[in-house]
C-alpha cells in the first residue's frame, strides 16, 4: 500500500515536487536510493528479487514513480515485474507520451498498475486497470495510494492535506525533513474500522507499521526549473525505526 504526494509546476521554486512512501515485503530485498552501477544514468532504489524499481530519476531529470493497483486476484506468477516499467523508461530516450503508447498493446500482460512519469516538458499519467490508458496532467496538486489517481482513500486525504499546507508556507532551509514528516504519520484508522491489530487497519496508515508488511523507506525529491536536483531517502526497519538516510544535492549541470 504505497502512497505519495506531487506537485507539478505550482511552487515558484520547484517544478516538481514527490513525497512518497514504499510498502513492501519486509522480507524482499532491495538496495537504498544510489546511482545504478550498470545504468549509470538512473539514480534510484533497486528491488534486488526483480531488478527494478518503484521510484527514480536520470541525468536528464526524467522522473518516474509506480505503485500497484490493488486487486483481487492479484498479479499471476507468470505476469512480467511492475517494477521493470520505471527504469525501461529512464533508459530509453522516449519522452513519457511516445513511451506510454508504446508500453499500451503489452500492459495487460502486468499486473494492475499506476505510472507518473515527467520530464521537462510534461507529467503523465497511466494505468493499466482504468481507460484512457494514458492522459497528459496539467499543472496541480495530485495524490496517489493503490487505486487510481487521487482516490480520495483517508490516509491519502490527510497526508495531501498536510502537504498542500506546506506549500503554502515559506520554504524551510531543510525542505526534505517537512516532507518526511508528513509521511511519518502512523495513526491507524480507528477500531470501528478495522479490528485492532489487523493487517487492513495496519494499511490504513500514511505509514504502514506491521510484523511481514510495511514501510520500508520515504522519499522526498524537490526538482528546480534548471533541473537542480534534491533528493533524500530515509529507510526503516521491520520494526519502523530509522535506518540509513541517502540524500543527494546536485546542481543544474551535475550527476551524482
Amino acid at each position: 500500500m504505497c502512497l505519495l504526494v506531487l506537485a507539478w509546476n505550482v511552487h515558484p521554486r520547484y517544478r516538481l515536487i514527490v513525497a512518497a512512501n514504499r510498502d513492501e515485503y519486509h522480507d524482499r530485498p532491495s538496495t537504498a536510493l544510489a546511482p545504478w552501477a550498470d545504468a549509470g544514468d538512473v539514480l534510484a532504489g533497486r528491488d534486488l528479487r526483480a531488478g527494478g524499481t518503484w521510484l527514480g530519476v536520470d541525468r536528464r531529470r526524467r522522473f518516474g514513480v509506480l505503485t500497484n493497483y490493488r486487486e483481487q486476484p492479484g498479479a499471476s506468477s507468470g505476469a512480467p515485474s511492475r517494477g521493470a516499467l520505471i527504469p525501461s523508461y529512464l533508459l530509453e530516450a522516449q519522452d513519457p507520451a511516445d513511451y506510454l503508447r508504446a508500453l499500451q498493446p503489452q500492459a495487460e500482460r502486468y499486473g494492475g498498475f499506476n505510472l507518473l512519469l515527467a520530464d521537462g516538458d510534461g507529467l503523465w499519467y497511466a494505468s493499466n486497470r482504468i481507460a484512457p490508458f494514458e492522459r497528459r496532467l496539467a499543472p496541480g496538486i495530485y495524490g496517489l495510494s493503490n487505486h487510481r489517481l487521487d482516490t480520495p482513500w483517508p490516509k491519502l486525504t490527510r497526508v495531501r492535506a498536510g502537504f498542500e499546507q506546506w506549500l503554502t508556507e515559506a520554504t524551510p532551509v531543510d525542505a526534505p525533513a517537512g516532507l518526511l514528516a508528513l509521511l511519518d504519520d502512523r495513526r491507524p484508522a480507528g477500531p470501528c474500522e478495522y479490528p485492532s491489530g489487523s493487517r487492513e487497519r495496519a494499511l490504513a496508515a500514511p505509514f504502514v507499521e506491521h510484523p511481514q508488511f510495511g514501510t520500508r523507506c520515504s522519499t522526498v525529491l524537490l526538482l528546480e526549473a534548471d533541473g537542480a536536483l534534491w533528493m533524500r531517502e530515509q529507510g526503516f526497519d521491520r520494526h519502523g525505526r530509522p535506518t540509513a538516510q541517502r540524500e543527494y544535492r546536485l546542481g543544474a549541470q551535475e550527476w551524482c
